[in-house]
């Protein structure tokens, strides 16, 4: 578990199938991802995914929870989704996160990411994670920008041209 002065983060469970797919499922949430929204089965099956990634890889997506109230607010993390992007892309380690847009704006997801990609950094000696990011996202690649990602491509992902991002962090 993660601990910043407003947020807990923490592998996900079972009872988070229900608040994710109502992010996942909400319009404004999900206005920039090129897929149809999933359904509840394919969050179940995802958050299983997440398990799977702590188990075998010793990372993932963390559920990322309001900690003086205990109330689900999104996920953010580093996964390896085998998205078939190439060598440039395909085997690191991706940035990912999504959050309930009635805290947009607030700086959580800054928080989240900073807090999520710090644990990352030391724990896995790999110095480039990557993300993709549509062009037209304009908050995520502020975000992205403000982690230290930089475009260093695009590519079809999904039918829709995404904008691959880079970080490369340096032990100091």
């Amino acid at each position: 578990m993660i601990e910043t002065p407003r947020l807990l983060l923490r592998p996900h469970g079972l009872a988070d199938v229900e608040p994710l797919h109502r992010i996942f499922t909400d319009p404004l949430a999900r206005r920039f991802i090129a897929a149809p929204p999933p359904s509840r089965e394919d969050v179940w099956n995802r958050i299983l995914r997440y398990a799977g990634h702590w188990t075998l890889l010793g990372f993932g997506m963390f559920a990322v929870l309001d900690k003086a109230t205990g109330r689900f607010l999104g996920e953010v993390g580093l996964a390896d989704f085998g998205r078939g992007l190439g060598e440039t892309f395909d085997g690191l380690p991706e940035a990912a996160w999504i959050f309930d847009p009635a805290i947009h704006g607030r700086g959580y997801a800054f928080e989240a990411a900073t807090a999520a990609h710090r644990w990352f950094d030391g724990k896995d000696a790999r110095s480039r994670t990557v993300c993709i990011i549509g062009p037209d996202n304009g908050p995520s690649l502020g975000l992205a920008a403000k982690l230290g990602y930089a475009a260093f491509g695009q590519a079809p992902y999904k039918g829709v041209d995404v904008t691959m991002l880079e970080r490369i962090h340096t032990s100091a």
